[in-house]
């Protein structure tokens, strides 16, 4: 690459007697040296340093400030603080150094593919035998670097939302206290101070602060951040117009972040219509100047009146309108309205009907509740163990008088064929055939006898079973067989001893039809049932 001319203010080039002495040098390192005399003349050996500090001598003041154009590749930014990239274009490249205290002055971020013009010196690094450039000052190709830095923040900021105007916050119609973070001695504060006074009388709390320089964004910052704590309604953030490098400080990433973290609506008023910072971007509204954020925050408090008087009056008409419209509903409905002396003697008969109603419904109820029960009281007198033990003994006899009679029937019937027979037989010839026939009658007899003898039997052998079958359900027998029948003092069967009350009378029926009168002293073990008292029986327990 041929050598960069050198910018305005760069050290002047060699003089011509440094020409002669590099050139010299230059001869003496890739030429013989003159022979000495006793010498034997031969080509001069340099070791690998000796090399680097003569191509270091010969490099290094020959450019000693330089600016070189190309593309950052291979950008590696260090913990130091310290930039090392690769400086390219289509045909070669050179290594390049930027310290932190120059980097730390860049308004805008190195990034690979951006093409930049580095100015700096060129220097040899012995230990690796590489030159390079020791930057002092990067300037991007093209567009400026404040121009650079701003689409650069512009781009990171709308990423994380900042600018989104969801997140904005309302500014108040009439705010009852102004914060405003700006020079006390600029044109902008008397410009702002002046419209809004002339306006509104608003109160201004002012937070001074610088609005250009090194470290102005700082202290733009934290002046938001004391008005946010101070409880104003909203925050003027406003200066005069200026070129890109005064405006710079509005367009810094400390101002940003402390607008968008304000809790108070934050109002950006910064150079002319045309200037456009960071700022305005973040800010929950944008002003033209700081003459028109204080029209935009204070109204003219005469029109402000006159809306207000216009108003009231407008409110008082509609409400006289709308008193007079109800009123007037009310009297249209009055006259609908049935006297209430009507309404009420016609709720009281509605009030008679529906009791009468009621009554009637419960008496049927009652009539009905009081059917059920009578049958009920009849079914438990039927199902009573006296009555079903009155009603066994007179089924038996049924049952005896039955047998009774279809034997007598039975009697008659073979009695009266056996006549029948007899009558045949007298009927019939008396001849040869007597004998015979008083045979066969004698055999029928017997056959007839023996019938009605098994007939007998085995009727006596069904009453005898029936009879059994009808003792075994009969209460009498279960009493015959020990056990009794415990009833209350109101003569109900108990089942359980839990329906037996302590100190209670019972009655018990033993199977001679015989009762005995017993006290209740409590109830005992089911374990102790059937056993004669003992040392395991508690005392006092049991039936006197």
């Amino acid at each position: 690459m041929p050598p960069v001319k050198p910018p305005a203010g760069a050290p002047p080039p060699p003089t011509a007697e440094r020409a002669r002495d590099t050139a010299s040098s230059q001869f003496d390192l890739f030429s013989c040296p003159r022979p000495r005399p006793g010498a034997c003349p031969g080509p001069r050996v340099l070791s690998v340093s000796e090399l680097t500090r003569e191509l270091k001598g010969l490099l290094e003041p020959r450019f000693a400030q330089v600016s070189v154009r190309g593309e950052i590749s291979n950008l590696r930014p260090a913990q130091s603080g310290h930039h090392y990239f690769t400086l390219k274009d289509q045909g070669a490249c050179i290594a390049v150094v930027l310290f932190r205290a120059d980097a730390a002055r860049l308004k805008f971020r190195l990034q690979d593919g951006l093409a930049v013009v580095c100015r700096g010196r060129l220097s040899v690094y012995e230990a690796r035998g590489q030159y390079q450039i020791l930057c002092d000052a990067v300037e991007p190709e093209g567009a400026g670097a404040l121009a650079l830095a701003f689409e650069q923040l512009k781009s990171r900021l709308a990423q994380e939302g900042l600018f989104d105007p969801a997140r904005k916050k309302k500014v108040p119609f009439l705010p009852r206290r102004i914060g405003i973070v700006t020079s006390p001695s600029g044109a902008a504060l008397h410009d702002f101070l002046r419209v809004l006074h002339d306006r509104f009388p608003i109160p201004v709390l002012l937070v001074p602060v610088r609005v250009q320089g090194e470290g102005a964004s700082l202290e733009i910052a934290r002046g938001i951040g004391r008005l946010a704590a101070t409880g104003v309604d909203v925050i003027v953030v406003t200066r005069g117009g200026g070129s890109i490098e005064d405006l710079w400080a509005f367009n810094e990433e400390p101002v940003a972040r402390a607008i968008a973290a304000s809790a108070v609506p934050v109002v950006s008023a910064i150079g002319h219509e045309v200037d456009f910072t960071i700022a305005d971007f973040v800010a929950d509204r944008r002003c033209a100047t700081p003459t028109d954020a204080a029209k935009t925050l204070a109204p003219v408090r005469a029109e402000l009146l006159r809306s207000l008087d216009q108003r009231r009056r407008h409110l008082r008409q509609s409400v006289l309108r709308l008193v007079a419209h109800q009123r007037e509903r009310l009297r249209a409905r009055g006259h609908r309205l049935a006297d209430p002396r009507r309404r009420i003697a016609d709720e009281r008969l509605a009030l008679d009907h529906v009791s009468e109603r009621a009554q009637r419904g419960l008496a049927r109820a009652l009539s009905g509740r009081r059917s059920r029960l009578d049958a009920l009281a009849e079914r438990l007198l039927r199902e009573h163990p006296r009555s079903r033990l009155a009603r066994g003994p007179r089924a038996l006899v049924g049952l005896s008088q039955a047998l009774g009679t279809g034997q007598s029937s039975r009697l008659a019937r073979e009695r009266a064929a056996l006549a029948a027979l007899a009558r045949r037989l007298n009927a019939a010839s008396p001849g040869p055939n007597v004998a015979r026939e008083h045979r066969s009658l004698g055999l029928l007899r017997e056959r007839a006898e023996r019938a009605l003898a098994r007939r007998l039997a085995d009727q006596r052998v069904r009453l005898s079973r029936a009879t059994t079958g009808l003792d075994s359900l009969s209460p009498v027998a279960v009493l015959a067989r020990g056990y009794a029948i415990a009833f209350d003092e109101s003569r109900r069967v108990l089942r359980s001893a839990a329906e037996a009350r302590s100190g209670s009378a019972l009655f018990v029926l033993l199977s001679d039809r015989s009762e005995l009168e017993a006290k209740v002293v409590g109830p005992v073990a089911p374990a102790s049932l059937g056993r004669s008292s003992g040392p395991d029986r508690p005392p006092g327990e049991g039936v006197e």
